[in-house]
């Protein structure tokens, strides 16, 4: 059954509409959500061709009971990088100050008002690599969540004004956290 990306112009967004996963593109309709459930957006950003974004979506995406998790405690939006360079941008400062590295996809925790709060790229379904398994990385998320709500709220506020003052450039807005992401969320 396809989900809310079925009716998407892109290609990349189009590869993932009949994942098992509640994907939802950006925009108000999930973001609304995400407040309204108090869940946190699982956000994941990447492009058609990229080889491990294919990789992570056929490992984890595909798989219903990775699916089951990532809908049962995320809003899950996807993105394509091509479409939105904006909220590749933002995002990507974000988890190469959180890990010091950035690549695609680009995994991104964020609090209901798209703080994020932690971040990678690629997670495979089982812990290689030196990386955890992803379902390992949800279910902790989603644990933390329910049981440390506000030290990831906190952190989200952190990231933000840390990439606030590290990414401005002269004679720009900062305003990472409310004017840039309210002009993302609007479009």
């Amino acid at each position: 059954m396809p989900n809310k990306l079925a009716n998407s112009s892109s290609p990349y967004l189009l590869q993932h509409a009949d994942n098992p996963v509640d994907w939802f593109p950006w925009g108000e309709e999930a973001l609304k959500r995400s407040l309204q459930e108090d869940k946190p957006i699982f956000l994941s950003i990447g492009y058609a061709a990229c080889h491990w974004c294919h990789v992570m979506a056929h490992e984890s995406f595909e798989d219903p009971d990775t699916a089951e998790i990532m809908n049962n405690f995320f809003i899950n939006i996807k993105v394509d990088r091509e479409e939105r360079p904006d909220i590749d941008n933002i995002y990507m400062a974000a988890v190469v100050a959180l890990i010091g590295q950035g690549g695609w996809p680009l995994s991104v925790f964020l609090t209901p008002d798209q703080e994020p709060f932690y971040g990678g790229t690629y997670f495979p379904p089982v812990s290689r690599y030196n990386m955890p398994a992803f379902r390992d990385v949800l279910l902790g998320v989603a644990k933390t969540w329910k049981e440390e709500k506000s030290r990831l709220l906190d952190s989200g506020t952190q990231i933000s004004e840390y990439i606030k003052e590290n990414q401005a450039v002269p004679g720009q807005s900062t305003r990472l956290s409310s004017e840039h992401l309210d002009r993302a969320a609007d479009t």
